[in-house]
């Protein structure tokens, strides 16, 4: 046994393409600030439909970044959601803000804008929109919202590059965007992130804050004009973007289009495959939305509990599948239970959807067998929880 490594949960796709603009940069001597993030940012601007991109180290620095930049601080309150990774409240404690949680639509496990709306107070100075799985559900209605209450939308797009919504691509809805490439992402830079934004002083203040606070050329980029390297305009913070990781980024933004289909390709296999269980309530994707798969994650039925899942669980990594929960709720995290008071019970939805759901393995590489394996181990103990309840 390997404990649910034989077919992991995620894996990178990685060509020689890859490696061969990694290998390029370290021979070119130049590892830090240099061309290649240049032209990661430009492609994911474009594919993002947006002016500006600047690179960062993850994710989270990325929206740690778009808060500081749009000067949210102590004493504000920034709407978010509940079912998400941590990261898209953690941020918002870094800048000396407030998170304020709002439940999910129970369909799209997205923000429900009706209720983000009853949340906005006086002190409300952004919304977090997290895309959850990839998927943009009510991300117009969100950029409505906020430019009616002339709040700026933060797009959480970390889980979502590449994909579209009524024409749109993701990472165009809020003022500011962030993706993340972390290894289980749709492309990966080993670990990097990358904002976008149609606002320049916004564009300029990330990169200034992303490189210790440096100054910005507004002509020349910093590779190319190095003069400023000890001169620091405000608080800066290490977040910038290496090179090789750049280089990765770069060959993976050109494989995108077919990376994608690929990951379309196996979450259908995926749904044809488990249409016919019962027990299973499979992912909802909008005919408006062309879906960029982050990971696949079903949910079982209601009858099911966090306990039964998680023997499900148990069953398919003894049989050497790869499986996870996603998302445990933030609000119930130890850390935020000790330091707000939250309880159980305090976004409902987002606690019944949470003690049901299961990341099942999801890579571009799974074969056609590994995917009836999966399917056919996750049926079996299913039916064996499910004769658990139906007994007891």
């Amino acid at each position: 046994m390997s404990n649910g490594q034989d077919i992991p949960l995620s894996r990178p796709d990685i060509t020689s393409l890859e490696i061969d603009h990694v290998v390029q940069t370290l021979r070119s001597g130049r590892l830090s600030m240099g061309p290649m993030q240049e032209q990661f940012e430009n492609l994911v601007a474009a594919r993002a439909g947006a002016e500006y991109a600047v690179a960062v180290s993850n994710g989270t620095c990325g929206l740690h970044l778009a808060l500081l930049a749009l000067g949210i601080g102590p004493g504000d309150e920034v709407i978010t959601t509940p079912f998400s990774f941590i990261a898209s409240a953690n941020v918002i404690l870094y800048v000396g803000a407030s998170p304020v949680f709002v439940d999910i639509n129970p369909r799209t496990l997205n923000l429900d804008p009706g209720q983000v709306e009853l949340a906005i107070t006086p002190r409300t100075r952004a919304i977090i929109g997290v895309e959850a799985f990839g998927n943009p559900a009510h991300m117009p209605e969100l950029a409505a919202l906020c430019n009616r209450y002339e709040i700026p939308l933060i797009e959480d797009a970390c889980e979502g590059f590449g994909g579209s919504h009524r024409g749109r691509p993701i990472g165009s809805f809020g003022r500011i965007a962030v993706f993340a490439f972390y290894p289980n992402k749709q492309i990966t830079t080993g670990e990097g992130g990358m904002i976008v934004t149609d606002d320049e002083r916004l564009a300029d203040l990330c990169r200034s804050m992303r490189n210790q606070g440096r100054p910005v050329d507004p002509i020349e980029p910093a590779w190319q004009s190095p003069g400023s390297w000890l001169m620091h305009e405000r608080l800066g913070f290490n977040y910038r973007l290496s090179e090789i990781h750049a280089a990765l980024g770069v060959a993976q933004v050109k494989r995108l289009n077919e990376i994608l289909e690929n990951r379309n390709i196996v979450a259908s296999k995926y749904i044809s495959r488990l249409m016919g269980m019962p027990d299973i309530i499979l992912p909802t994707v909008d005919a408006d939305t062309t879906m960029s798969w982050f990971v696949f994650v079903i949910r079982l039925s209601s009858e099911f509990h966090a306990e039964n899942r998680d023997r499900i669980l148990s069953g398919l990594r003894r049989h050497e599948v790869g499986a996870s929960n996603y998302f445990p709720p933030i609000h119930l995290q130890p850390f935020y239970r000790s330091r707000f008071g939250f309880n159980d019970g305090d976004f409902p939805i987002t606690e019944s959807v949470a003690q049901r759901t299961l990341a099942l393995p999801f890579h571009t590489r799974l074969s056609d067998r590994e995917i009836d394996l999966v399917c056919q181990t996750l049926e079996v103990m299913v039916q064996r929880e499910k004769f658990t309840i139906d007994r007891g």
